[in-house]
């Protein structure tokens, strides 16, 4: 469990980087935060799905199984920002706290529920 844990916390750094990289990208080329959020979200959530379902879990890359974990991977993304808004969070705090749910939560969900064999 902890091997598999590290490679999807492997994969998560790597999600991550590539997040906050598209994401400045975008910013940079004049666009919003809100268009440059969602489209990052959207590169790295599929580069994490794919590179998971292979090296971490050993399974299969199924639609259903796309939709289910970008569909979670989302929702939780989406939850953290609305509580964040809520509380008055910085948006620096908000990216932190959402990379530490997304990666203990999201390991769990993949674990037993979309990559289970």
């Amino acid at each position: 469990m902890i091997k598999l844990f590290s490679r999807y916390m492997s994969v998560g750094i790597l999600n991550t980087a590539i997040h906050w990289g598209v994401f400045a990208l975008l910013m940079h080329e004049g666009n919003n935060q809100s268009l440059s959020n969602f489209a990052a979200f959207c590169v790295a959530v599929t580069f994490s799905f794919f590179v998971n379902a292979k090296w971490t879990f050993s399974s299969e890359a199924t639609a259903i199984r796309y939709v289910l974990y970008v569909f979670f991977m989302g929702s939780v993304a989406a939850l953290t920002g609305y509580l964040a808004d809520a509380v008055g969070l910085p948006p620096v705090l908000t990216l932190c706290i959402f990379s530490g749910i997304s990666l203990v939560a999201g390991f769990i969900y993949s674990k037993f529920f979309v990559f289970r064999n």
